[in-house]
């Protein structure tokens, strides 16, 4: 690297991350979540407007290669970060309601968007057709997990049924995208029989060897004991009956929302158990980054992509007694995350050009939104009125269940890289992970107006209060114990 690629690279994060902070506090304050503004930063950088010189003054050609690295990177931390705070325990109490959301919303997307490939192929062919229509199936399936944890928060909803419900199908619905993606990647890719076939024994050595051996490791270096923290609260709450249960889910959503929202926003959130205490030490942090690092490189070696090696590496990392050191290990990924990420949407930004798109684009647009749109709320309400939720909570949930954000611009980039897009379907498909998203908020205002979400909680803590054991009678009326028993 030369001393000029040295002070561009460094000239051109400073204005990446000076741009994408701005608007995403302007995006904070319209009510949309900031990676929204994020990303816009990441688009206007590009091509779109004035024809890409401004683009190539901030980042010349020879620059590139390394920015893209960069923000590679931050992909990874954030991919980690999101295996990390999935939680399987969200799925008590929700598995049938949970289960319907997230498949009804995955098939609908998933049969819809792949019968709109078959008409978009005509005016975008690529090299593989079953292999573009199979991608933009599960292209279409994705739920942005860590987008849906920030605005479950930002509404102070996450407590709710509803919230509880949304998490624990975005959870459910992201692990069976991922394996879908997975799935197409394998079959579309260029990679030899004997790689693939190492895929299912890596998968089954990272859950029955490693996890186990890191799990003794980690929980030996957890700080101040084992479940102590908030989220450790929520796990030992679900341990009181019928009360403890209730507090206990609501617990672990705002643990998880808590702390995602701080890889979307840029933030730290407030609910973060461990946040300001005693660092995780250079041995845990050093061992769960080269843990995502190998996993990252198998996968990829293995003719998947490290997106999958990265999320795989957090979901393995025990909940059970590594509470406060898991805390404290996301903080520090989330802030080196928070720098490389907007080299990522830079990168993504500068291979979008809406100033090309025509009268047959914005047709295009907007059947695809159409297709996203339909897809996802109409098999998230469909699944949950199956599984006997009412209508409005039906609605709420097809309305969260349409949220793409960040990840959905992760896949495109994938399927962009290895040519199963071309770069104007590409620009039509940002746009639509913009729109879905920036829908989200206004919409969920509309059907989960904040009079419910405080009448909701109001009947949830009436509930658990009633399910507490009361105490003696002549204690609950305040009355001194007899002089017989002092």
């Amino acid at each position: 690297m030369t001393t000029h690629q040295t002070a561009m690279i460094m000239m051109g994060l400073a204005v990446v991350l000076a741009l994408a902070h701005v608007l995403g506090r302007l995006a904070r304050r319209c009510g949309q979540p900031a990676v929204l503004g994020e990303i816009l930063a990441g688009i206007l950088l590009g091509p779109t407007l004035f024809h890409g010189a401004l683009s190539d003054v901030v980042f010349p050609t020879d620059v590139r290669p390394m920015l893209s690295t960069l923000g590679n990177l931050g992909v990874a931390l954030f991919m980690f970060l999101v295996g990390l705070e999935l939680d399987h325990r969200l799925l008590r109490g929700n598995k049938r309601a949970a289960v319907g959301v997230s498949v009804g919303s995955i098939v609908c997307s998933f049969g819809l968007g792949a019968v709109l490939a078959v008409w978009l192929w005509n005016a975008h062919p690529v090299g593989d057709r079953l292999g573009f229509v199979l991608f933009l199936g599960a292209a279409m399936s994705i739920t942005a997990f860590p987008v849906l944890a920030r605005i479950l928060t930002d509404r102070g909803i996450q407590h709710t049924r509803v919230g509880a419900l949304a998490m624990a199908s975005a959870a459910a619905g992201d692990v069976v995208a991922w394996l879908l993606l997975a799935a197409v990647l394998t079959f579309t890719g260029s990679q030899s029989s004997w790689q693939v076939l190492l895929v299912l024994p890596y998968a089954v050595a990272m859950v029955a060897v490693v996890r186990p051996l890191l799990g003794r490791y980690l929980a030996a270096r957890e700080p101040g004991g084992t479940g102590a923290g908030g989220h450790g609260q929520g796990a030992a709450g679900g341990e009181r009956g019928m009360a403890g249960r209730g507090q206990g889910v609501a617990g672990r959503v705002q643990g998880v929302a808590g702390r995602v929202q701080g890889v979307v926003g840029g933030e730290k959130g407030p609910d973060r158990p461990g946040a300001g205490e005693r660092g995780p030490g250079a041995g845990p942090l050093g061992v769960l980054t080269v843990l995502l690092l190998v996993s990252g490189a198998l996968s990829e070696w293995f003719g998947l992509h490290f997106i999958f090696g990265a999320f795989l590496a957090g979901a393995i990392v025990p909940r059970q007694g590594t509470e406060r050191l898991r805390a404290a290990v996301a903080d520090r990924f989330e802030a080196v995350t928070w720098m490389l990420l907007p080299a990522y949407f830079t990168v993504a930004g500068l291979k979008v050009d809406l100033s090309t798109v025509d009268a047959d684009g914005l047709g295009e647009l907007g059947l695809i939104l159409l297709v996203a749109v339909g897809g996802k709320f109409g098999g998230a309400y469909l699944g949950a009125r199956a599984t006997g939720r009412p209508g409005r909570s039906a609605t709420t949930l097809g309305i969260l269940m349409n949220t793409r954000g960040l990840t959905e611009l992760i896949i495109l980039g994938v399927g962009l890289q290895l040519g199963l897009l071309d770069t104007d379907l590409y620009s039509l498909m940002v746009v639509m992970a913009l729109v879905t998203t920036a829908m989200t908020a206004p919409l969920l205002r509309w059907a989960y107006p904040r009079q419910m979400v405080d009448a909701d909680l109001r009947e949830l803590a009436a509930e658990w209060e009633a399910a507490v054991p009361r105490p003696q009678a002549a204690r609950a009326g305040g009355g001194k114990p007899s002089g017989a028993k002092r």
